[in-house]
């Protein structure tokens, strides 16, 4: 099989500036390949299932030499693998695209170019700026602050000025001083809108607004730092008169979520419409066990069952997939009544066309056991196919009620770490405002994968046994008031409304 390299644009930042074909190629890459200017929402959405390699930086923190970075890709294509060259925001621009194309060209290498939605427009947008508008410029000039080594400078400010657009200087914060300096020495007025945007479109964004001649001073006693944008011109005017995201009611906050990957978009969606910064943090993973062996031999007495009982999502989706291997027709459930621990796991039931006849008011196990003993299951058989390590409470009410249980774990639950962004890492630099858990198991891996003091987390928990479990790790806990998203949500919002 012949490999193939996608160059491919990230974006700024937001997973949602993501091109919906750059998704659909990190969906099928083998290998993806990405810097430290992909945003961590992003990154955090990688699979890490796939080979993941970082050329941001090395033992030490130094950043990998280009030339290796086309080595690499070269290496990985020539193994037949599908590889994604990920670069923040479009890799053409002020990037080194084309340095890695021609390497690719050199050796014969198939390669594709997505684009991605730049900073030098997505930022300013972000942050209520119009690069143009028919008032104040119809053109938009975009220059790199930084200079390649041993260049000399060679931007003419005196054609910028004279050109009278507006001006988009990316990479260039560190030399603020230098660029204000040299458009004001090339007659531009020093009353000249300008602004200084930090980190947009990511819960870091910051934004610092003044006429030019002050703008340095102001940018360095508001401790702005790279990565930033800088925009120089009367657009400037408008930044509040069109600011929204700021409005948000979760603008400026990072949650991380902890469910397993598969379980996140609902959630993260919402959250991300509320002006979240999500990061998806899997703690734990699940997976079927013994090839499906006990699931078989019940299923090969389905009949005989009176009720099945689903205690998650993944017992649905593990069972109803064997049924799907086996090619079980779904009418030999006929004879069988459905219930489910909560909300999720009847919508997953819902969606294979079966509606659950028992949900508890409150979703756990105990519960459960008592709602369903109430239907008079004495002298009943009922089929429990869930995780290994399940409610401890659940069977036992349920052999008291007088019923026969078949109690069968289908599924394990692994704790898990890894991926592109480092759990750890942004919980020591204070990046992580609120951790959301669905299940104990997502605290258990969290706190392991943390591996460090968790009093300063707070913690949004879905229900009560989760809370008792993060209690256990001294976090910070928060209950929603049903065990919903929606619920879950309005808890986030919440604990935003109340950040210090």
């Amino acid at each position: 099989m012949e490999g193939k390299v996608w160059l491919v644009g990230a974006g700024p930042g937001d997973t949602g500036l993501l091109t919906v074909k750059g998704k659909a190629l990190l969906a099928k890459a083998d290998v993806i390949v990405y810097d430290h200017l992909v945003g961590n929402e992003i990154l955090s959405s990688l699979d890490d299932e796939k080979k993941l390699i970082n050329v941001g930086k090395l033992a030490g923190h130094h950043p990998i030499p280009q030339e290796q970075i086309n080595q690499i890709l070269a290496r990985e294509a020539k193994k037949g693998q599908r590889v994604v060259r990920l670069k923040g925001g479009d890799p053409f621009l002020f990037g080194r695209g084309g340095e890695e194309l021609s390497a690719l060209r050199e050796q014969g290498i198939p390669f594709e170019v997505v684009p991605g939605v730049t900073s030098s427009l997505a930022v300013p947008a972000y942050n209520g700026i119009p690069v143009t508008h028919r008032d104040y410029a119809s053109s938009v000039h975009i220059i790199t602050g930084h200079k390649r080594k041993g260049w000399q400078e060679d931007t003419d400010y005196r054609a910028l000025v004279r050109a009278g657009g507006t001006l988009v200087f990316l990479m260039g914060v560190t030399a603020l001083p230098d660029i204000a300096g040299e458009l004001l020495a090339a007659g531009m007025p020093p009353d000249m809108p300008a602004a200084v945007l930090q980190e947009g479109t990511t819960a870091g964004q910051r934004k610092v607004t003044a006429d030019l001649q002050d703008l340095p001073k102001k940018a360095k006693a508001a401790g702005i730092r790279p990565p930033a944008v800088i925009v120089v011109g009367q657009v400037c005017r408008l930044a509040e008169t069109f600011s929204w995201r700021e409005e948000l009611p979760l603008f400026g906050v990072r949650v991380a979520l902890t469910r397993p990957r598969r379980f996140m978009p609902a959630l993260a969606d919402r959250l991300r419409a509320g002006g979240a910064e999500v990061l998806e943090l899997p703690t734990i993973r699940t997976a079927a066990v013994n090839d499906g062996r006990q699931l078989s031999r019940c299923f090969r007495q389905i009949g005989s069952y009176d009720w099945i009982v689903f205690t998650s999502q993944t017992g649905v989706q593990v069972f109803f997939d064997q049924m799907k291997k086996e090619k079980m027709d779904i009418r030999r459930l006929s004879g069988a009544r459905f219930a489910v621990i909560g909300e999720g796991t009847r919508t997953a039931l819902c969606e294979r066309g079966i509606y659950a006849e028992v949900m508890p008011e409150v979703y756990d196990g105990e519960s459960l056991g008592h709602a369903l003993a109430g239907q008079g299951v004495r002298g009943g058989r009922i089929l429990i196919p869930r995780a290994g390590k399940g409610n401890e409470q659940l069977v036992p009410i349920l052999l008291q009620a007088g019923a026969a249980v078949e109690d069968i774990p289908v599924y394990r639950t692994d704790l898990h770490a890894g991926g592109a962004v480092s759990l750890k890492e942004e919980i020591e630099k204070g990046k992580i405002d609120i951790v959301v858990f669905t299940s104990s198991s997502t605290v258990e891996g969290f706190a392991a994968a943390a591996g460090l003091d968790c009093s300063r987390i707070r913690a949004a928990c879905i229900g009560r046994q989760t809370a008792q479990t993060a209690a256990k790790h001294h976090m910070q806990c928060h209950v929603a008031k049903k065990a919903t998203l929606e619920a879950l949500t309005e808890l986030v919002l919440e604990l935003a409304s109340r950040r210090e």
